[in-house]
């Protein structure tokens, strides 16, 4: 049975995400220019525009839960989290934002016990939606309407290989699928790489270089209730809270 709480989340999730999306496009419109972060990613002024909106959303909707989102980690003001917290990345994918290549989202994830139980990712620039709350629940919305998605197991054709549009390590990519029949490879920008894999768009997603855990949470969620999962090389599941909140390389999957 879906949980009554994760489901009344999850509506109010979903509208925070187009709010935050709303005004991601207000920016999107007129243009706007990143700076680089310590780390030597690039941020806009909309990436700190969608977090001012869903961050007191959240907050108002669970006083009681915490949010660990990317920026204000980057500005060194994480909070403590022992549980169950909210992960966001306000605009995933600023470097698609800031080429005008459309393909980058919200991600908003609810933590439980180091798993990611929740999950909305938004496309500002299609109005497209995916969400989940479970298994069973993952649900894509294109042009107004919405169906359920699910994983798909590997045609007999070969792989269909997700991988990142910018942050590719192509030797590791080519280790992992030496041996592996691949029917073609699809290169794409943010967590748009679990949507297609949610969707059954897709088979496998490797990655090998390090994200920020509010990359991932999301789509795990999405991908995991859609019978896929997300692992480490090692085959543990791909857990959350960790040091820094930081991964290091994963491979999600779709129904295996």
């Amino acid at each position: 049975m879906p949980d009554k709480v994760l489901h009344d989340l999850l509506a109010h999730t979903r509208s925070i995400a187009r709010e935050a999306g709303n005004v991601i496009m207000r920016y999107y419109l007129d243009g706007a220019a990143a700076s680089m972060k310590a780390d030597g990613s690039p941020v806009t002024a909309a990436d700190h525009a969608s977090e001012a909106v869903i961050l007191p959303a959240l907050r108002h909707l669970a006083p009681a839960i915490p949010v660990i989102s990317e920026e204000q980690h980057a500005a060194g003001r994480s909070v403590e989290v022992d549980g169950e917290f909210w992960l966001v990345d306000p605009l995933d994918g600023t470097r698609s934002f800031v080429d005008r290549t459309d393909e980058f989202t919200v991600n908003i994830a609810l933590v439980r016990g180091g798993r990611p139980v929740l999950g909305v990712i938004y496309l500002p620039v299609t109005g497209d939606f995916y969400a989940a709350a479970g298994p069973g629940t993952a649900v894509a919305c294109h042009d107004g309407r919405e169906r359920p998605v699910f994983a798909r197991k590997p045609p007999a054709a070969g792989l269909t290989v997700l991988a990142s549009r910018s942050h590719g390590d192509e030797k590791k990519l080519a280790d992992f699928l030496a041996g592996r029949t691949v029917a073609e490879q699809l290169r794409s920008s943010s967590a748009l790489k679990f949507c297609l894999l949610a969707e059954g768009k897709g088979d496998v997603y490797p990655r090998f270089g390090q994200t920020g855990e509010w990359d991932t949470a999301a789509g795990q969620a999405i991908v995991e209730a859609a019978g896929g999962m997300v692992e480490t090389p090692e085959g543990e599941t791909l857990t959350y809270g960790k040091p820094g909140f930081m991964n290091g390389p994963f491979v999600a999957w779709g129904r295996r």
